[in-house]
């Protein structure tokens, strides 16, 4: 049964007595870098409580990179974190394993009762269809039921299979649980049989090359010619981020693997940035100053925008700024940027400093 399937005034009702009402809108809290770490690992474990409020998330994985032998170490691993942290600001998620495990439903079955009131986000990898999505819905507000929890658990799908780009848009209206989706460019990468091993990124052998030099109207195809590489992921983040936006949750790129190459990374986080994501993941700490870096607007963009805004006064009709046209288009496109750089200078105290300073200087000129 797909979400079309059901009838308007179900759609919002519990799954299960006394679970907890879903969601009508998703909140939208700043996630600019979702940080991964293994709950098996005391190393990384020991870390966790001093990076509470240095990251957005804070993400205990269950699935690939944790290996079979340490699935339950993790597990309790992450139970133990959980209940011995105080995460402030910061949000708690986990990957559980994929549905097709064997560890899957021990993982959820642990979890909810344990740490259910701690847990704001479930990620479910290698998401197929709406199926799964109804499955993990289904068993979390039974799950939360038997648990006394009084808010839902979120799910997060992430997008590994040729599948679930195809049925991307019902993944989206699957529940109101659905929280956003990521890109996972090395498993989608396998799946569709692309001729590539990076993690992310953009690939030397997918490129354009610029026409022949031609010489009294002849093409010279022996000359030399510049290339350019591009992008793979383009198309599947673009894909991803207008099914979000259309069910009114957040596309996140995933993970970037050359974690030495901090300048491709960057690049790879700006290029999802601007077709419209709002975070990104995070495999080692250099990439959280990176992605919170590129995942805010800057300051020249928000003291544009907030320019607009106050020029603009009802958001009708046009004004000219800097000798460029801004119209009721321009306004609703400076309207995101302020409204992102107000929930980010509510959490991240050097951000507001910054953006606020903004606001004096305009102070002073009007002045």
């Amino acid at each position: 049964m797909t979400a079309a399937s059901r009838s308007p005034k179900d759609f919002f009702r519990p799954l299960a007595l006394g679970a907890p009402a879903p969601l009508r809108e998703i909140p939208a809290r700043p996630s600019r870098a979702i940080h991964f770490f293994d709950p098996s690992n005391p190393k990384m474990a020991a870390k966790i409580p001093d990076m509470v409020g240095t990251v957005d998330v804070l993400l205990g994985n269950l699935e690939d990179a944790v290996k079979a032998d340490n699935k339950e170490a993790a597990r309790n691993g992450l139970v133990e974190i959980a209940q011995g942290t105080d995460f402030g600001p910061t949000q708690l998620w986990t990957r559980i394993n994929a549905l097709d495990s064997p560890w899957v439903l021990d993982d959820l079955t642990t979890l909810v009762p344990a740490i259910g009131d701690k847990l704001d986000v479930i990620m479910v990898p290698k998401v197929q269809g709406a199926e799964d999505i109804h499955y993990v819905d289904r068993l979390l507000a039974q799950l939360e039921a038997k648990a006394g929890l009084d808010k839902p658990i979120l799910v997060h799908a992430i997008l590994e299979t040729a599948r679930g780009v195809a049925n991307v848009e019902e993944i989206c209206g699957a529940s109101p649980r659905m929280q956003g989706l990521s890109l996972g460019p090395a498993d989608l990468a396998a799946d569709r049989r692309m001729k590539t091993t990076r993690v992310g990124g953009g690939h030397p052998g997918y490129l354009v090359r610029e026409d022949p030099p031609r010489v009294g109207g002849v093409a010279n195809l022996e000359a030399s010619r510049a290339t350019y590489q591009q992008d793979l992921w383009h198309y599947t983040i673009a894909r991803m981020v207008d099914a979000c936006a259309m069910h009114g949750i957040y596309a996140y790129y995933g993970p970037f693997g050359d974690i030495s190459d901090t300048t491709a990374c960057e690049d790879q986080f700006r290029n999802a940035f601007l077709l419209g994501c709002v975070g990104t993941w995070s495999l080692h700490p250099k990439q959280i100053a990176i992605a919170n870096k590129v995942f805010s607007p800057s300051v020249e963009d928000v003291a544009h925008a907030r320019r607009v805004v106050a020029a603009m006064g009802d958001g009708t009709g046009a004004v000219m700024l800097d000798g460029k046209m801004e119209d009721d288009a321009s306004l609703k496109q400076c309207l995101v940027m302020v409204e992102l750089a107000e929930q980010l200078a509510a959490v991240d105290p050097e951000l507001k400093k910054q953006y606020d300073a903004i606001g004096a200087d305009s102070d002073e000129q009007e002045a």
